[in-house]
């Protein structure tokens, strides 16, 4: 049987994307348009949603290493950042394929779910591996700076669950999901986008410059998924209340 080209998929895909509304702005403009891209390219060489979940782990995989074993410059810091952003795109492509072959499964998801589960609070362990590697490049040490991407990993991983559990529950419960915001909610959010961690290697080379747009990082997604999780907390509470 013959494969789609590259521009009947792209087609395809332009025609069924996910609703964008409220979704962080980098997510929503940039990298579903170029999951789209990748998404059609992928179907068009015949590889399935399993194998590009493979590939983002593999690309995403390698930006770590390199972070990990290499001395902080900014021209790593560049293509650990092109290379992280390149593994969401795909991590959004496999989706992508799933839909327009009709290859969607839940073992597929659930893959999808478990490289995600393990990437996300991985980046930030391999920024602690990097500090402790290549102590003289960072302006603090020991206890004074080890402890903020132990902390970020915490977040995300409580962040991660929480976002999970609450659809499960809400789907049990027979409950829609959450209003959603328009353009200015996109923006607002965009210090929980994953692209903005992607890209905020760009800062590596820069040794204070980059741990103080990570701390600053950290805040705000702290504090946001403290609300966040008090929000869901509330109204799962409630019985007919939307979670």
């Amino acid at each position: 049987m013959n494969r789609p080209s590259f521009r009947q998929t792209l087609t395809q895909l332009q025609q069924a994307q996910k609703p964008g509304a409220g979704v962080p702005a980098y997510t929503r403009w940039v990298n579903r348009r170029l999951a789209r891209y990748l998404a059609a390219a992928a179907v068009s060489l015949g590889l399935g949603p399993n194998g590009v979940t493979a590939l983002s782990a593999l690309v995403s995989l390698s930006g770590m290493v390199l972070l990990m074993s290499q001395p902080p410059s900014w021209g790593l810091g560049l293509l650990v950042a092109f290379l992280y952003a390149l593994g969401y795109a795909l991590d959004s492509a496999d989706g992508q394929v799933a839909r327009v072959t009709g290859a969607a499964s839940p073992a597929g998801e659930w893959l999808d779910h478990v490289v995600d589960s393990i990437r996300t609070p991985a980046m930030h362990l391999a920024i602690l591996v990097a500090w402790i590697r290549f102590p003289d490049f960072w302006p603090l040490s020991g206890w004074q700076l080890w402890w903020l991407p132990l902390a970020f990993c915490l977040l995300v991983t409580g962040h991660f669950m929480s976002q999970i559990l609450a659809e499960q529950l809400r789907a049990r419960e027979g409950k829609s999901g959450p209003a959603s915001g328009g353009a200015l909610r996109s923006f607002l959010n965009l210090h929980m986008d994953a692209g903005t961690f992607c890209w905020l290697f760009l800062l590596w080379g820069g040794g204070l410059v980059f741990l103080l747009a990570y701390g600053l990082l950290f805040a705000a997604s702290a504090l946001t998924v403290l609300v966040s999780m008090r929000r869901k907390f509330s109204n799962l509470s409630q019985p007919g209340e939307v979670a």
